[in-house]
């Protein structure tokens, strides 16, 4: 494993080669996205025509875009989407045309509140144009002629996503969902891209107990195209996270999947708390990223999210100031952690069976109590052995001992694995 500030750094770099591409819910720029994530991990890439019949949804035309901007009398660009891919509206259909700036207003947006920053629009399901722009750039603006020009096309094509699974000992799966479809902001989702990928390369270096699934796919309808493609094998997925505004500096947020009792939800709530990180744990909303449709009730999915600062929870949210030095390699760091840590946990839980239930059994003459000698923590490993035999009825799983003793649950597993190789406990 590498480092924590090689790995912080590496998942930064990977942000920077993603930030500058113009990404939509289906396009060039999600497939050069993807392309990029494919230099580190091997993807199956999907293709769904335009017009797919996707549960309720359908999977529209396809978006994509060569150039646009707004140039005043004299030629200059004022609005320029080269400069950056906010300055237009996502989707916005073609134009060219010339109008006067009283006509023009109607189709630009700002953020009069936030008067510097240039915001993030888009208008995926009706037909429009339009451009965004800081508000100080568009009080500038003399009143006169505009060059309004957008080159580009709406047309049947198709809705791109990937998958990468790293394989494991069983069938059941734990599905990563991280959204594709934003342009230039940084941490919603470049970092949480980062973090998914980097997560993937650290699982495939060893077997881990369940198969993981890494989702690559616009937001919410590339979600829905994915459950309706899986409907029928969705039954092995038994955990998932989302990943999204994985790098700025607020803290860690895990919020609950609409079970709210799903073992995911445990997970993250004993981790986050063993951890003393400052974190905060949310109740399950019908509103926010992908895990509302995992969660939707047909599937009911134990699907959580894990961010930092939540979406709209901080000033720079769907923003110009969402960029390059919003995100910090430490905290990209530390959102990986958080899932390497969850993941060990869900991976390790299991139930057992004491084969020598009735009294305690003798551990000296099994040579349980010798292998704690020298240990610092000999008399927690020892109350691990004791908690472990004590509810290793079927019915307790690893994690319900760590919750109910109050011992971590490596020390409560490691505990397990000593027992269960003296022949007491069985799985």
């Amino acid at each position: 494993m590498a480092p924590v500030t090689t790995v912080g750094e590496e998942m930064h770099t990977l942000v920077e080669r993603l930030y500058p591409l113009c990404r939509s819910i289906t396009g060039d720029g999600v497939r050069a996205t993807l392309d990029i994530v494919g230099e580190h991990l091997p993807l199956q890439v999907h293709e769904v025509p335009t017009g797919t019949q996707v549960l309720d949804w359908t999977v529209p035309q396809e978006w994509n875009i060569r150039d646009a901007y707004v140039a005043d009398s004299a030629g200059n660009r004022v609005v320029d989407f080269a400069a950056s891919s906010l300055h237009v509206l996502g989707y916005s259909v073609p134009v060219s045309a010339t109008m006067p700036l009283s006509e023009l207003r109607a189709h630009l947006h700002t953020l009069p509140e936030q008067p510097s920053l240039v915001p993030y629009r888009t208008s995926y399901y009706q037909p429009q144009w339009g451009f965004c722009l800081a508000q100080k750039t568009l009080d500038a603006l003399p009143d006169g002629e505009y060059e309004v020009r957008i080159d580009s096309t709406l047309e049947d094509g198709h809705l791109t996503y990937a998958e990468h699974v790293v394989p494991g000992q069983v069938a059941d799966e734990v599905i990563v969902s991280c959204h594709t479809c934003h342009p230039s902001l940084a941490n919603d989702n470049l970092a949480g891209i980062a973090v998914a990928t980097f997560l993937a390369k650290e699982l495939a270096e060893r077997t881990p107990y369940y198969t993981y699934r890494f989702i690559f796919a616009p937001g919410t309808i590339g979600a829905i195209t994915w459950l309706a493609r899986n409907k029928e094998r969705v039954e092995k997925v038994k955990h998932g996270v989302v990943l999204a505004c994985a790098g700025d500096s607020g803290q860690v947020t895990y919020k609950q999947s609409r079970r709210g009792a799903a073992e995911i939800d445990r997970v993250m709530r004993h981790v986050l708390a063993a951890s003393e990180r400052p974190h905060r744990v949310a109740e399950f909303t019908p509103y926010g990223y992908d895990e509302r449709q995992y969660c939707s009730p047909g599937f009911d999915l134990g699907v959580g999210s894990l961010t930092r600062t939540p979406y709209a929870g901080y000033p720079e949210y769907h923003t110009s100031a969402d960029d390059l030095d919003f995100v910090s390699p430490e905290a990209m760091a530390d959102t990986l952690a958080v899932c390497r840590e969850a993941f060990a946990v869900l991976d390790r839980n299991r139930s057992y069976l004491n084969l020598s239930p009735y009294g305690e059994p003798q551990l000296g003459r099994r040579g349980l109590y010798e292998s704690l000698g020298g240990r610092s923590d000999a008399k927690q490993a020892q109350m691990a052995m004791l908690w472990v035999l004590n509810l290793s009825d079927g019915e307790h799983s690893l994690l319900d001992v760590a919750e109910r003793s109050g011992l971590p649950f490596e020390t409560v597993a490691v505990a397990a694995d000593a027992l269960h190789g003296a022949g007491l406990i069985k799985e």
